[in-house]
Order: structure tokens, then sequence, then C-alpha cells
């Protein structure tokens, strides 16, 4: 039979069954083996979002004896254990969820998320959450932050889709119930951004950990070790019926190293660095640091490329490099 991987690590893992109409029971798992075949380089053999054929054992418990093939695959690199580290599968969407004050607005994070999912073909869109936190006559306005509303701005120029949300308040909910409806979506971000408050605000039947910011230093605490799937009933509509959704809750992230990314192909991956290149001067062998006709540079100058933008490409490109 076919199972869903709900969650899971090292050799265990929580599954439900396909059954006719849905899901069945969870069931607890281990792989047949302990290796499943196609997954031994990486650093964990599944995630929430796979696909496995199983074999039903005694007191509802099975085996996993083979792993399906992925629509799509969301990685980062983990460099403790030198391999591609499976945070999810198959996604209709990832959101990449950050903050405007607490923890601070981090784009170079961002960046790295991005470049990841363009690689990986994944649909992605920015949600900033705590938008209560940014003062304004309605509590909800430009925050205090300098510069975030216009880094927003830059991505939403850029062709992504940005979601501004308070899952304290409630505001901003009714777009993402829309957005995630009827889809497999993951939340990817560093600690402390909300992403286990979100999902309790999209369904308050659930109960989920969230856990309090570090105030010394200005982060928050990991109370999400492993990623996590649910399945939810979100109204694409306020007050309209609840259609079947997945979830997932990744482990915040404090260092986010793209996967499966060369450094010359990096320019592919930045939405507004992509229509231009092999367009310089020196084509494809310029690395866009200052060679006369480099088209990077100009759309720099030019102010159609963001400064901060240029600069996550040049460390995303060097660290690429040194891997």
């Amino acid at each position: 039979m076919r199972g869903l991987v709900f969650r899971g690590s090292r050799n265990l893992f929580t599954v439900r069954a396909e059954e006719p109409g849905g899901l069945g029971p969870e069931l607890e798992c281990r792989i047949k083996g302990k290796v499943l075949k196609g997954r031994e380089g990486y650093y964990n053999p599944l995630a929430p979002g796979d696909w496995v054929t199983l074999e039903a054992g005694p007191d509802g418990t099975a085996r996993i004896l083979a792993a399906g093939e992925w629509r799509n695959l969301l990685t980062r690199f983990n460099q403790k254990g030198q391999k591609p580290q499976i945070l999810a599968a198959n996604l209709d969407l990832l959101l990449c969820v950050t903050s405007p004050l607490s923890p601070p607005f981090r784009p170079r994070f961002l960046d790295r998320v991005l470049v990841q999912a363009e690689a990986a073909g994944i649909p992605a869109a920015i949600l900033c959450n705590k938008y209560d936190l940014a003062p304004s006559p309605e509590n909800r306005g430009a925050p205090a932050e300098q510069g975030v509303e216009e880094r927003l701005g830059d991505y939403r120029r850029a062709g992504y889709r940005v979601l501004r949300v308070s899952a304290k308040t409630g505001w901003g909910l009714d777009e993402l119930r829309a957005l995630g409806a009827g889809k497999t979506t993951a939340l990817l971000g560093q600690s402390g951004v909300g992403k286990s408050s979100l999902i309790r605000a999209l369904a308050p039947g659930l109960t989920i950990k969230t856990g309090a910011m570090n105030e010394k230093y200005d982060r928050g605490t990991h109370t999400t070790t492993l990623s996590v799937m649910r399945e939810i009933g979100i109204p694409p509509v306020p007050g309209g019926p609840e259609i079947p959704s997945r979830i997932i809750d990744t482990p915040g992230i404090r260092r986010m190293v793209p996967d499966g990314v060369k450094p010359e192909d990096l320019i592919l991956y930045m939405r507004e660095f992509a229509p231009l290149a092999g367009r310089c001067a020196y084509g494809l062998s310029c690395s866009h640091r200052g060679e006369p006709g480099c088209r990077i540079t100009e759309a720099l100058a030019a102010g159609t490329i963001h400064e901060d933008r240029y600069e996550s490409f040049l460390r995303i490109g060097d660290e690429l490099a040194a891997l």
C-alpha cells in the first residue's frame, strides 16, 4: 500500500496510508533494512510530503519498502553532515516567513530561501508575520526598522508575492487562507518568526507549542525540532466551506546554505538577474564584479537591481564556490 509521511527522523516515521476517500490513521513505520534505496546520499532519507510504499505489520505498525518519486524537493545543504538535508517534499507552495522587528528582518536569509525555491521549481511567496509590531495609527503600517518596506517592495517588483500578516491579531490571515487552501504548503524561516503561531491561527483547534523570544540575542528559541505536516481545513473565503489542506512546519533555521546550486548557475535563480544571464560583454565568463560591459553592474547602477540583492548574489556565489 501507499502512504504519506507526516513526520519522522532517523529510522522512525509517522505515515498515513491511502484508503478509499482519503488517508487512514497514523502508522509507526521503520525502513525495511534501515537503508532506503535511492536516498543514500541524503542527511535524512524521508521528510513530510514524501510518498512511500508500505508493508503492513502487526499492532498498527508498518515497514517502509520504497520511496516514491519526487514532484519537487525542498532541501538545504547540511554543513555538519556535508549532505543535502530534506525539509519537505512535493510542495505546491513555499512560504518564506520573516518578521519586521522581533526577530529583525533578515533579507539575506530570504534571498537564500528564494534561490533554493527557484532551483527546486517550487512556487514561493514571502510572508512577513508579526505585523502588529509595526507602529501606525492602525498598528499595522510601515515597520519601525528602516528599509523593511523598501525591501518588501523590491521583492514584489522582482515578481514575488508578499503577504503582511499578524498571527496575533488575525490581520492578513484571510489572504493567507485564500492562498493556502487546498495546497500542500511549507513554512520556512528562522526561529522566532512565528511559524507555529501562524498554523495555530489557521487551525485554532490544533495544540502546537510556541516559544518565547530570546531577548538577549533577539532571536527565537527552537520549538519545532523536525519538520511536521498537519492536515487541516482552510476556508478560501471567510465563512466558506473548509477545503482539506496540508501545512508543513519546518524547524527554525539560522543558516540556509542552498543545495544543488552551482556558483555559475546562481544568476538563473535570482529573478531580476536571470534575464541578464549571458548578456555581458564577457558573456558567461563575467564575474559581475566590475568588468566593462557587465549588465548586472549596469542594472545595479540604474537601480533596477537592489544593492542588497547584489551583495547577496556575491556572498552566496562565494559561499557555493567554497563548498
